[in-house]
């Protein structure tokens, strides 16, 4: 059995839209009523979050899904403590697609599979393995999901910008945290992929199938490399 057990649904219309459901969220008062953000920036750690609203001027706006800020005089939109894996963040990038937003930066954590990757460490990912379901019911198989170009490009300029040291490279993504295996681990590395994540193939499935640009940026939080779990998710190094 593979993903989607319905194997024309690519041709198919949907059944609701995220427009419809935004509708009806903004009738309760739940999102945007004013004018859109230019982008998005999804921010799954709470440490970043506090650092952003004690940095820059912000205006926090209701929403259904977490803790959202505006800020860079209303044009960028800052999103946290909305859940973690695929299936929460596509539903929330899909609303947001749908009033218009066209740029989108997910900044979160990933396990290093490479002895190079330590704690801290910045990873710019440029493409992901689909290991997750979400993905699957927008685009058909294939081994990987590919970041924009042109929001690599600009992440890339604004990292160098600042004189911050990165990588890019490949993240395997599943979102089956307490499913990872030993044996997965091993392959991964052999071939070279730097990171594990749980959100970034289906962002970047998401971004071609509506015509959108998403990046994905990783802080190194815990290492798998020597086959032993060895986490710094609340270190200084890690935010």
């Amino acid at each position: 059995m593979s993903v989607p057990n319905f194997k024309s649904k690519y041709s198919k219309k949907p059944f609701f839209l995220p427009e419809e459901l935004v509708k009806c969220q903004r009738k309760a008062g739940k999102f945007f009523k004013n004018k859109s953000p230019q982008g998005v920036i999804f921010c799954y750690e709470q440490e970043l979050l506090e650092y952003i609203l004690n940095h820059y001027k912000i205006k926090k706006i209701n929403n259904p899904y977490g803790d959202m800020y505006l800020l860079e005089k209303n044009k960028v939109a800052v999103i946290g403590n909305f859940g973690l894996g695929a299936p929460t963040v596509a539903i929330i990038i899909e609303e947001f697609i749908s009033i218009g937003i066209k740029k989108f930066i997910s900044i979160g954590t990933a396990g290093s599979l490479q002895t190079n990757l330590k704690h801290g460490d910045l990873v710019v990912c440029d493409r992901a393995i689909r290991d997750e379901g979400t993905s699957y019911h927008y685009l058909k198989g294939s081994k990987y999901a590919y970041a924009s170009d042109r929001m690599i490009k600009n992440i890339e300029q604004s990292l160098k910008k600042h004189n911050q040291e990165y990588n890019k490279g490949t993240s395997w993504t599943t979102d089956a945290m307490f499913r990872e295996t030993v044996d997965e681990v091993k392959q991964y590395q052999k071939r070279g992929v730097a990171t594990i994540d749980m959100e970034a193939s289906a962002l970047f499935a998401i971004a071609r199938y509506r015509k959108i640009d998403v990046g994905v940026i990783f802080t190194i939080s815990d290492c798998l490399v020597e086959h032993n779990w060895d986490p710094k998710f609340h270190s200084k190094d890690t935010h």
